[in-house]
């Protein structure tokens, strides 16, 4: 196998071919006993090339987020996981397991800059005792 072949089928960062494939599943990111604890502390995962963090907010749902914290690139694995979200430790915003900014601590009333913002963040399911998720284009969730 030529190197150009063996990066085609191994790449799975990016936009490489074989990681748009492995997008298009469900994806296994942890064990289900790794993230038990509501508003526990938060795993971090690496899949696909990104680094990820998963988590169980106070009502047990749970999150998958892109580890850096979109207002100052901070890594939510050191995040407080309290009432329902992730809070960054740097500046205090916290994300809910969808992403959207719920609060903003930093941020003076009446800012906008928090409503054109969200964390990235992936469709989470529990089955079989994993965390699955889904890392592919966006899709109607409630047909899963």
């Amino acid at each position: 196998m030529s190197p150009e072949e063996n990066d085609l089928l191994c790449r799975v960062e990016g936009d490489a071919p074989m990681g748009q494939i492995m997008r298009r599943h469900w994806i296994a990111a942890c064990l289900s006993e790794e993230v038990a604890e509501s508003d526990g502390a938060p795993v971090k995962v690496r899949l696909l090339g990104e680094n990820l963090v998963v988590f169980r907010d106070t009502k047990g749902r749970i999150g998958v987020l892109d580890e850096y914290c979109t207002h100052r690139r901070a890594s939510l694995v050191f995040a407080r996981n309290e009432e329902c979200g992730l809070r960054c430790l740097y500046h205090g915003w916290k994300f809910d397991v969808d992403g959207n900014v719920i609060e903003r601590a930093s941020e003076p009333p009446g800012s906008k800059m928090p409503e054109r913002l969200k964390q990235k963040a992936y469709p989470a399911r529990e089955a079989g005792g994993f965390v699955w998720t889904y890392m592919g284009l966006p899709v109607d969730m409630r047909e899963f």
